[in-house]
């Protein structure tokens, strides 16, 4: 059967300003969906992580179809309204445009879609991550599909030894979608050398070499593209395939016990950990640190299996106070330096209007 998974989230209203959304805000967007199960989409899951609510779906229209995003669009504006009645904070945040047009990109929400044929067996995650922006899964990725260190397949399984092409987007081009395809390994430099720029470069799908299937695929909003100020991180979701022409499940996730610093935190300004935490995490310290939550399942004949929390592990509890002790030192340097982003992320922040004025009381001294 060929079927099509359609992840989109997005911030709409948090409780006492960004921790977690509201139970009522959850039940309403469930309520906007449940008419639509078993007509215009086959099965549904919902999931938030930190303030952002992601929603799952399945179904065979696929990817891009005007029905399906128009019924999450939906639910998402059911919700905001919601959430300013409740009063609760940022209601609405993420969407950023008042009517759909037909296609949720470019409206605030991340969205990650990917169509296939299903396998005999079919696993994949849905990956969720808050308070940091699509480049967090730039070395996840790359670790996982690129580097024998992290995925043994690439040396033990036939089925990877051709490796993997990426579809990697140029985020700060906004006229359209500027993307490059690279093969690994015989571009891994290449590669390599665009990723280690997260705020730029972001790796948007990810292809096997061996069946031309897809193994990947990442949201790649920039919201202050869309906005043309800060309103938000963009607080990424990803779709990635396991087993068989893929790294298995545990090869994914190994990267994320690295707890990679990544740009975000709070007010989307400085530097942080990305903290592998449980699904339906909240966020707390100095509005973080930046998190990734990661919910295994398998597919059949476009149904969902129960759901299987990846991070929910004593080995992950121990990862995440390495997590804790990575952010509590970073936060002890403030404004300085690397702990807050750099200049050319904060443009659309009150910082460049404060640079501006102080430009003009510069004297020039020979």
């Amino acid at each position: 059967m060929r079927v099509t998974l359609t992840a989109i989230k997005a911030d709409i209203g948090s409780i006492g300003g960004h921790i977690r959304p509201s139970a009522s805000l959850l039940k309403e967007v469930e309520r906007s969906l449940q008419p639509h199960l078993g007509s215009d989409f086959i099965d549904f899951r919902l999931s938030y992580t930190g303030d952002d609510i992601a929603i799952l779906m399945t179904h065979t229209h696929g990817t891009d179809n005007p029905l399906i995003h128009q019924i999450a669009w939906d639910a998402f504006k059911a919700a905001a309204d919601v959430a300013k009645k409740e009063g609760l904070y940022g209601a609405g945040q993420d969407l950023l445009k008042d009517a759909f047009s037909g296609n949720i990109r470019g409206l605030g929400p991340g969205i990650a879609e990917m169509e296939f044929e299903e396998r005999k067996s079919e696993p994949f995650l849905l990956f969720a991550a808050d308070k940091t922006d699509p480049g967090a899964f730039n070395l996840p990725l790359y670790l996982a599909f690129c580097d024998p260190m992290y995925c043994s397949g690439l040396l033990l399984s036939p089925n990877m030894f051709k490796g993997f092409k990426f579809e990697i987007m140029d985020v700060s081009y906004t006229e359209g979608d500027k993307v490059i395809a690279l093969f690994a390994p015989e571009e891994l430099y290449d590669i390599a050398a665009l990723l280690r720029d997260p705020e730029r470069y972001v790796v948007k799908a990810v292809y096997s070499r061996t069946t031309g299937e897809i193994a990947a695929v990442a949201s790649t909003t920039r919201l202050h593209n869309i906005a043309g100020k800060y309103v938000g991180k963009d607080d990424p979701i990803l779709l990635v395939r396991a087993q068989g022409s893929f790294p298995a499940t545990g090869e994914i996730l190994e990267p994320y016990a690295l707890v990679p610093y990544v740009g975000g935190f709070m007010r989307g300004s400085h530097q942080g950990p990305l903290m592998p935490v449980k699904r339906n995490s909240s966020v707390s310290f100095f509005d973080g640190p930046p998190i990734v939550s990661c919910t295994a399942y398998c597919v059949k004949d476009g149904k969902l299996s129960e759901e299987a929390d990846a991070f929910d592990h004593p080995f992950w509890d121990y990862v995440r106070e390495i997590a804790s002790k990575k952010a509590i030192e970073l936060r002890r340097q403030g404004f300085y330096g690397n702990a807050m982003l750099p200049y050319g992320e904060l443009e659309y922040g009150g910082i460049v209007e404060r640079l501006k004025a102080l430009e003009g009381k510069f004297e020039i001294r020979h």
